[in-house]
């Protein structure tokens, strides 16, 4: 223990269903410190900090905070007690203002009326501490990016006064400079004797800010209390997977020899990014690389119709789509995995079989209805093949893990058969051993000549799947070079300082 005994969980059990999500989880926090919280998609993480949150009541097992034994039962009380908890899926309310929604449920007030100067200077005063002071606290939370609401989500948290603060992949849609600025707030609130609950795929971030660690593993503890320091990196990847894996990509062939699948022609969008032009080929993937808000995810998705441009083109295979319909694109053989999954990308309501048919479906329909064994038999074949846990096609999508979640969504366009992937962060939130998965899945659909364009927060992963990289930088491509010819380094200068070659 770094500090005084603050959380203590032992024998933790939650069933769900056909599932026993966690069985025995056992975790100690102290306060001051940072303890990591790792383990594959589905190792019980999410489940374990919803119970320490309230949102869920465990089935067996004691919770210690503070030296007193409690049951939360709501995130209210475990809200008052002292703990709050900054999810992947970030819990905001678009229609609300930023100060509403960092203010949400402690609004100050005085004789019943809530005081909202006092909100907005608070939230002032909170986003400054985050080094954001630019966002107004008055704008419109849904029109914020969003690394501009996961720093409103943070905002949100520090707000509480919390003397312990979950954070679930706070890192997944930060720049790197954002992300040694949120370090920097860490070591600010462990100073003062908060305790941080770390969770994160990225295990360099381990390293640099934690103190310790604890990793699940099939719903259950397999190692407490490691040095995050020291333990090796190799050492925690066995623990997390019972298998070791190197973190390598996929050997990619010499020069892709197909035809030019997709063009797009002096692509603009008013105030997002202005001439952007380029070709992908069968069995070609390009990465897009640039800082969050450099405008990657604007351009895909307007390729894919989401977005209406303002002036250029996008060609499939020679026939230009009509701009500003997902329609066209889907008929053309396009299809998308935007970055944020829940919201963009999943009917999280309905089963998984169903999300990933739903641009097949006229293929399962007979006489105008919907038959559901033919739609059920597609969907589970793809989703056995990329090893979707539970392995369940009728279960709804929302009681998957995140990384499951992913795997949906690749599974849709794989049922589909198109002919153009684009895929907006494909690994955010995803464990080592299904992300090796995944980048197995996007260099065999590139080997059956689908042309795929990548966008990554992470570089090494654009240099280490892409044939050919595009850097760009506020809106423009400032570069563009076979990956072979780049690094890390050349590339985040190219990012971070505009010089173009």
């Amino acid at each position: 223990m770094t500090g005084e005994a603050l959380l203590t969980m032992r024998g933790i059990v939650k069933q769900f269903p056909g599932v026993r999500a966690l069985d025995g989880v056992d975790l100690d926090v102290a306060a001051g410190e940072v303890h990591c919280l790792l383990g594959q998609n589905g190792a019980g993480k999410s489940t374990l900090i919803k119970v320490l949150a309230g949102a869920h009541r465990p089935d067996a097992g004691e919770i210690v905070w503070a030296g007193r034994p409690v049951a939360f039962g709501s995130p209210q009380a475990a809200d008052a007690a002292g703990i709050a908890t900054i999810y992947q899926e970030l819990d905001l309310v678009p229609g609300l203002s930023v100060a509403g929604n960092v203010v949400l449920g402690h609004e100050p007030s005085r004789l019943g009326f809530s005081r909202l100067r006092d909100a907005e200077e608070t939230t002032r005063k909170l986003l400054a501490r985050l080094g954001h002071p630019e966002i107004s606290p008055r704008r419109e939370l849904g029109r914020l990016s969003a690394a501009g609401q996961q720093v409103v989500s943070m905002a949100r948290a520090l707000a509480r006064d919390a003397r312990l603060i979950v954070m679930d992949e706070p890192s997944a849609v930060l720049d790197p400079e954002e992300v040694q600025n949120l370090f920097r707030v860490i070591r600010e609130l462990t100073a003062d004797g908060v305790a941080v609950v770390y969770i994160s795929h990225r295990l360099e971030e381990i390293r640099e800010i934690g103190d310790r660690v604890t990793v699940l593993k099939d719903g259950a503890t397999v190692a407490r209390n490691l040095p995050a320091r020291t333990t090796p990196t190799a050492e925690v990847i066995r623990l997390m997977t019972g298998r070791s894996i190197e973190y390598v990509f996929p050997e990619r062939p010499q020069a892709p020899a197909g035809d030019v699948v997709l063009e797009v022609e002096s692509l603009a969008r008013t105030g997002e990014f202005a001439d952007v032009s380029f070709t992908v080929r069968a069995g070609e993937v390009v990465g897009l690389a640039g800082l969050v808000g450099s405008g990657r995810s604007e351009i895909i998705e307007t390729v894919y119709g989401a977005r209406k441009a303002s002036a250029g083109r996008v060609r499939v295979r020679g026939t230009a789509l009509r701009a500003g319909s997902v329609p066209a694109a889907v008929r053309a053989g396009m299809g998308l995995a935007p970055e944020e999954r829940k919201s963009q990308g999943l009917l999280m309501a309905e089963p998984v079989y169903r999300n990933v048919s739903l641009p097949a479906l006229a293929r399962f329909a007979r006489g105008g209805f919907l038959g559901r064994e033919a739609d059920l038999a597609a969907a589970g074949g793809v989703t056995a093949q990329l090893d979707v846990r539970p392995a369940d096609p009728t279960r709804p999508v929302r009681t998957l893990s995140g990384g499951n979640q992913q795997k949906v969504v690749l599974a849709r366009w794989l049922l589909q058969g198109c002919s153009v992937l684009l895929l907006d962060e494909p690994t955010r939130g995803v464990d080592v051993g299904a992300r090796s998965e995944i980048y197995a899945l996007i260099r065999e659909l590139a080997a059956q000549g689908v042309a795929v364009v990548l966008v990554s927060s992470e570089v090494p992963e654009v240099l280490g799947l892409a044939d050919r990289v595009l850097v760009v930088r506020e809106g423009r491509v400032v570069h563009e070079a076979p990956s072979a010819e780049l690094d890390e380094s050349r590339v985040l200068d190219l990012v971070m300082e505009g010089s173009a070659a």
